[in-house]
């Protein structure tokens, strides 16, 4: 099996793990750090907005599952990518939307996706894209978070058919 990795940041990193979780075809999400000038940051610095660090996740998918473009579709339909430096209550440029692209084809893509996305908008898409330079995983206690804390997240949702519509429900996971 072939495998691809993807980068997104849409706000706080625990939503959005906890939606690409549940997409068919994504065999790891690990939330982190992404964008930034520090090397291995805590989240405590990154908090700060001192960093240039976004909360990211970075997912592994197999793409005869999944495909990018999908997942793209899945990361324009869970959080409002109009929002500058926001998303709901969780305010600084760590909270940005963001799609590090892997590869001149994701970039590509990403930016077919944005301005296919934009007529859902009223608003202008804030969404930054820009090419993957280095993840850093954050602290073991950000993983998996509403798994463990039987919340559901606060700012995140996977739409009601959403996943019907991409082709995704009965897909092997």
């Amino acid at each position: 099996m072939s495998t691809e990795t993807a980068t997104f940041g849409a706000g706080c990193f625990w939503g959005v793990e906890w939606v690409f979780n549940r997409v068919p075809g994504v065999l790891q999400v690990v939330s982190g750090y992404s964008g930034g000038t520090v090397e291995n940051p805590t989240y405590r610095q990154v908090c700060t907005g001192r960093t240039g660090h976004a909360e990211v996740i970075q997912l592994v998918f197999d793409p005869d599952v999944v495909t990018y473009d999908q997942l793209l579709e899945v990361f324009w339909a869970m959080h409002d990518p109009t929002q500058m430096d926001r998303q709901g209550p969780d305010v600084g440029t760590q909270y940005r939307s963001v799609i590090f692209a892997h590869s001149p084809e994701q970039r590509a893509a990403a930016e077919r996706s944005k301005t296919e996305a934009q007529v859902r908008f009223d608003r202008p898409i804030a969404t930054e894209i820009a090419d993957f330079d280095a993840f850093f995983p954050a602290e073991d206690y950000h993983q998996h978070y509403y798994e463990r804390s039987g919340h559901e997240p606060y700012c995140h949702v996977l739409p009601a058919g959403l996943l019907e519509e991409l082709g995704l429900v009965g897909q092997p996971r």
